[in-house]
């Protein structure tokens, strides 16, 4: 072939501005940065036969949401390949069969057997990789170690490729191997320093490490020439502000989530704009912040982005919103169709999900000891819902709150120093210090003001 991509592999296309423009595109996705989808459209209206352009375009429509588009548009590709290299036959037959099902095993085992055989096809690996990648919503407990197993199969084959580092650092962090994922994509960064997932790679990094004060100075700036229509912008603002949170900074926190990462002004995809606000806001109520009206926006978002369960990460957001807006008949619809996908074996997180969703309502209603019979449990099952440590950490935080609410300070004291055990955290220390501070406990009848203030 006469062209190929940035890793040396061979594309089928007639025309060198496309395929020019295809590198660049993917680039672009690799990186989280906007431009990825007018190069992809720019390369298809050159050449379109360019299957590889058109199952990449068809995988950012699905992540936009545009289901009905994305699978068109896989179908399309597939009826491209005809003539193509064996590695592109097999770049498109991953990536649609992701597209057709929906992620689940047999796209992740496809995704497997071609990186074995094409190990340097980086965006087929990418599909794989990251907290919401077809291992991240496996729904499985070891999913991190697979992840990691994944890509140390692959390792020697891209080397100081910048996007492979900033990937390889971000699965070490997950795993709490902080000072080899901080060196990863800090080389990442060195290489190319506007590559979003990498910065979000260090944002994790500042985040497990529990410095917040660090994370925010290179977060605040690094956004600044970040585009806002990008994929990552809105999650990148909610970084910062937790980090804003830690230090007790609630007004920087709603000024961003007003500006950033509220439904109202942010272009992403569905399932980062619901997991990002419930998570956030419910944090905010978590420390006794006033949030207003803001809920309703985010139920909005849930009930027309999610109608119905199937994505768990989304489910489980969309139960913090029902549950603080009071929709009992949402949240209870919501619990009733989750229990009736377990049984049916279609919930890859498992029954776990059900007592999840239930005790963020207990929870809200102010049922902390229902709470805490339905959260302790399957605390050790949350890994399964697909995130990150940090934006899981949201359930750990719940259950503090039951436990404190409840009047169970030596189970509050035990919950925080095991969290302290796998890693730093300067907040975790310091509500420790001020549970053994407080002369009294509040008890199970006071209003749901968080009894631990955020803290750096």
């Amino acid at each position: 072939m006469p062209f190929s991509d940035r890793y040396g592999l061979p594309l089928s296309t007639t025309s060198a501005r496309a395929a020019d423009l295809y590198v660049e595109g993917i680039d672009q996705a690799l990186s989280g940065n906007a431009e990825s989808d007018a190069c992809l459209e720019e390369a298809i209206s050159l050449d379109e036969g360019f299957a590889l352009a058109q199952i990449a375009l068809a995988r950012s429509e699905q992540f936009r949401g545009l289901i009905p588009q994305a699978r068109e548009r896989a179908a399309r590709a597939r009826a491209l390949v005809g003539g193509v290299s064996a590695r592109e036959r097999g770049h498109v037959g991953a990536i649609a069969t992701a597209i057709e099902l929906g992620g689940g095993p047999e796209a992740l085992a496809m995704v497997k057997e071609h990186v074995a055989a094409f190990p340097r096809d980086a965006f087929v690996l990418s599909q794989a990789n990251g907290v919401y990648g077809l291992i991240g919503f496996s729904g499985r407990v070891d999913r991190n170690d697979e992840q990691l197993a994944l890509l140390d199969s692959v390792a020697a084959d891209y080397g100081d490729d910048w996007w492979f580092l900033s990937a390889y650092g971000f699965a070490h962090t997950e795993l709490f191997r902080f000072d080899e994922g901080r060196r990863l994509v800090e080389r990442s960064m060195q290489l190319y320093d506007r590559n979003a997932h990498g910065a979000h790679a260090l944002g994790h990094v500042f985040y497990e490490t529990g410095d917040p004060a660090a994370g925010a100075a290179f977060l605040d700036p690094w956004l600044v020439l970040y585009d806002r229509t990008a994929q990552l912008h809105g999650h990148l603002s909610w970084h910062l502000a937790l980090f804003e949170l830690a230090a007790g900074n609630l007004d920087r926190v709603l000024a961003l989530y007003d500006e950033s990462i509220g439904p109202k002004n942010v272009r992403a995809a569905p399932l980062g704009i619901l997991a990002d606000s419930a998570s956030l806001l419910w944090r905010c109520d978590l420390y006794g912040a006033e949030v207003g009206e803001a809920w309703r926006d985010v139920c909005d978002v849930a009930m027309r982005a999610f109608p119905r369960p199937g994505i768990t990460f989304a489910d489980v957001h969309a139960a913090l919103a029902y549950a603080a807006t009071g929709d009992a008949d949402s949240l209870d619809r919501l619990a009733t169709e989750l229990r009736d996908r377990a049984s049916a074996g279609k919930l890859p997180a498992g029954e776990a999900v059900v007592d999840l969703v239930e005790g963020i309502g207990a929870f809200r209603r102010g049922d902390y000891e229902g709470a805490i019979g339905l959260l302790e449990p399957v605390s050790d099952q949350v890994i399964r819902i697909g995130g990150s440590h940090a934006q899981r950490e949201l359930f750990e935080d719940t259950l503090l709150q039951a436990y404190l609410r409840s009047c169970r300070r030596a189970q509050a004291e035990a919950l925080l120093r095991a969290r302290l055990d796998r890693r730093p955290s300067r907040r975790d220390a310091g509500w420790l210090e001020q549970m053994q501070g407080a002369v009294e406990a509040p008890s199970s009848s006071d209003p749901p003001s968080a009894p631990l203030q955020a803290t750096a």
